[in-house]
């Protein structure tokens, strides 16, 4: 965090805005009449505009990441994160932001569409960060360099010291995208935003949570970068139904905990069976709910499956990942079926 400084960061404009202040902003409590959103009195269930800041959610979320209610922003999926960050601290066709290929695609796309230009440096061979490569990259315009741990598309965590080092020596905001931290123990990097006011951690309820189709995303920070991200937010960004079931996950956490244990468990096996297959050439070791398989003819075998009705995801042109297949662990079944085809292949 090299001459960490939050406000010569922020775009001008977005410091300067104005946010846009709904009736649910202006009243917090409870009350007997609203007339004030000019919503629908009739009761549906969902009549009434949701919660903007989700306070229910995030107090909850608090007391199991051990941070401050205030220090969480909820989004649409953690996509909406991405485009927040890049949005709030980067001027188009000026500023960059970093990615490390392979990773998640979604930080490229955000980064189009904003106008935004993208430094790529590659990971290594072994699927982690070049930290001199990185640091050697950097220049006065590079705004956020993105980090996926574990990543994606590979499954491994990015080695702690190598992110420490990127944070103690950039000046910029360092965002860790720990989507599948779940699978991987506990090494989520939420412990270290005290040292580090240039952290910020993006988690997911889609994946250990299974939660996918509510679309929530978590992201963490400083109060100070939260507080911009709720500037430029829509102002109801989720809605009442995400925020009911979100927060009864919550609450029975351990539904997801043996969830995850049971994943563990399959893709344990899912690796052991698949590295007695002939044409299998390597099984990335991972720290996700997925594994990066090289296969010979990588392509060909993704056909193959998804003839038979069994859909995984075809990483041969990425980047680093020639020849690969990403596989997602399944239940028992699911996997067994995948196995029968690739030895019927």
């Amino acid at each position: 965090m090299q001459n960490f400084d939050l406000n010569t960061l922020v775009r001008k404009n977005i410091i300067a805005l104005k946010p846009y202040s709904s009736a649910r902003d202006e009243f917090k409590g409870e009350a007997e009449v609203y007339l004030d959103a000019n919503e629908n009195p009739y009761p549906s269930g969902y009549n009434r505009y949701p919660d903007p800041l989700q306070w229910k959610v995030k107090e909850l979320l608090a007391q199991q990441k051990e941070v401050k209610a205030e220090q969480i922003f909820l989004g649409n999926g953690s996509d909406e994160a991405i485009d927040l960050l890049i949005r709030v601290f980067c001027e188009p066709n000026q500023d960059s932001v970093m990615i490390t290929e392979p990773t998640y695609g979604m930080y490229r796309v955000c980064a189009n569409i904003n106008a935004v230009a993208i430094q790529n440096v590659l990971l290594t061979k072994d699927y982690q960060l070049d930290t001199e490569g990185i640091l050697k990259a950097v220049t006065p315009n590079t705004k956020i360099i993105f980090l996926c741990s574990p990543n994606n598309p590979t499954g491994n965590l990015l080695s702690v010291d190598d992110i420490s080092k990127v944070l103690n020596n950039f000046s910029g905001l360092v965002v860790v995208d720990e989507a599948y931290i779940d699978f991987a123990g506990d090494v989520s990097l939420i412990k270290e935003l005290k040292k580090y006011p240039n952290l910020v951690i993006l988690q997911t309820f889609s994946k250990a949570w299974g939660l996918a189709g509510l679309r929530l995303g978590m992201c963490f920070a400083s109060e100070a970068i939260i507080n911009l991200l709720n500037k430029v937010k829509y102002p109801y960004n989720v809605n009442i139904k995400t925020q009911e079931l979100a927060a009864e996950a919550l609450l029975n956490a351990d539904s997801k905990d043996r969830a995850v244990a049971e994943i563990l468990s399959e893709r344990g096996q899912l690796v052991d069976t698949l590295n007695q297959i002939p044409f299998v050439i390597k099984v990335y070791p991972s720290d996700a709910n997925f594994v990066l398989v090289a296969i010979e003819n990588a392509s060909v075998t993704y056909q193959k499956l998804m003839q038979q009705g069994i859909i995984v995801r075809d990483r041969s042109t990425v980047v680093l990942c020639e020849s690969s297949l990403r596989i997602t662990i399944g239940t028992p079944e699911e996997n067994k079926k995948l196995i029968n085809s690739l030895k019927q292949i």
